[in-house]
């Protein structure tokens, strides 16, 4: 199986014309949204503990509980083997998140191999840590392995956002936007970027999914 992904922004913008070609709604998109930032990271562990540290808090709450603990020198897995749980709580960190941390370090996930995985591979395999859910493992396939077609039906500003592309009656469910977007496979990835824009652009703010 032949992995795509999408490396920089002129592939971004190959997708993007190759996506407009199957639902012509996105032009009027792309025209008042512009070419979305990639948001691409180096992903690994520091990146999915960062996540779980973030769940369920405000960007400034998970950006300060975050800091300190890349302070106190306890982001990565040996460091967390060595830490107490009274040390975890005092950078913040709170009795559930230190159990998925904890998790995760004891997946000892190789994430070398999940480069050459399938999608739905690599989520089994995230997914089987306590605390990763499934959007949590699809932001890491889109921004941190870089995958072309992946579309997070799960996510709240996706749905708003292709309630609107699409004029709809109401907020698709995952399944029924699953089904509603079947055809704009190989290219999901641009249309997700391009959604998270297009709900910012809704509600007047910058819509970050991550």
């Amino acid at each position: 199986m032949s992995i795509h992904t999408i490396e920089n922004s002129q592939e971004l913008e190959a997708h993007i014309t190759a996506l407009i070609a199957i639902e012509p709604r996105f032009a009027a998109v792309y025209s008042q949204v512009g070419m979305p930032s990639l948001r691409h990271n180096i992903g690994g562990f520091e990146q999915l503990m960062r996540a779980m540290v973030g769940q369920q808090l405000s960007v400034a709450a998970a950006a300060s509980i975050w800091q300190r603990l890349v302070d106190a020198k306890l982001t990565t897995p040996q460091a967390m083997r060595k830490a107490t749980d009274e040390t975890l709580r005092a950078q913040g960190l709170s009795k559930q998140k230190t159990r998925y941390v904890r998790s995760l370090v004891e997946h000892d996930i190789d994430f070398v191999a999940l480069e050459s995985m399938p999608d739905e591979e690599v989520i089994k395999t995230l997914t089987a840590v306590i605390g990763i859910g499934r959007w949590t493992a699809e932001m890491y396939i889109l921004f941190s392995l870089k995958r072309a077609d992946v579309l997070a039906v799960d996510d709240l500003a996706i749905k708003v956002a292709a309630m609107n592309l699409l004029d709809l009656a109401e907020r698709p469910t995952p399944k029924q936007l699953k089904h509603l977007t079947q055809d704009w496979s190989p290219h999901r990835s641009a249309a997700s970027l391009l959604l998270w824009s297009y709900y910012g652009l809704l509600r007047n703010k910058t819509a970050v999914p991550l």
